[in-house]
């Protein structure tokens, strides 16, 4: 191929990204793994679920005693040698403490919206009112760490 080519290449790879978009598809694997994690979180029955009562949402008992409602994740962007995204835990302009572990909150075609999170001594994890949307294009590695049980989410 030379280089007109490439060029006739890339264009129509665009414009096919582009017809995508308009019919609402986001076909990149980032996607689908999010997609996932949404769903998985928003069906966690909520800490109150968690007790013994007769209207829990399940039958049995659980395989342990505690329940998740989060998969915290690193996100590493397209080009930058293995460094993970990093945001600032606070929507201060002169914050300049950052974390690269997030939840996803909402997944919108090949947009996505994390939460900030920060990670204590205990490798806990304490939720911030920090969020960032950003297109998945973009992404080129998930890093998906241990399931936790988050406060206040």
């Amino acid at each position: 191929m030379n280089d007109f080519d490439n060029r006739d290449y890339d264009e129509r790879e665009k414009n096919n990204r582009c017809r995508d978009r308009e019919q609402n598809k986001c076909e990149n694997c980032i996607a689908d793994i999010l997609k996932v994690i949404l769903i998985l979180q928003q069906s966690v029955n909520q800490i109150d679920s968690c007790l013994d009562t007769c209207d829990r949402g399940f039958l049995g008992q659980q395989c342990c005693g505690v329940c998740y409602n989060t998969r915290p994740i690193t996100l590493y962007t397209c080009g930058t040698t293995g460094i993970p995204l990093s945001m600032p835990i606070s929507k201060l302009p002169t914050e300049e403490t950052t974390s690269s572990v997030f939840r996803l909150e909402k997944l919108d075609d090949c947009c996505a919206t994390f939460r900030v999170l920060v990670v204590n001594s205990d490798n806990t994890y304490t939720p911030t009112n920090s969020f960032f949307t950003i297109n998945l294009d973009c992404l080129c590695i998930i890093r998906c760490l241990d399931d936790t049980y988050i406060e206040c989410i």
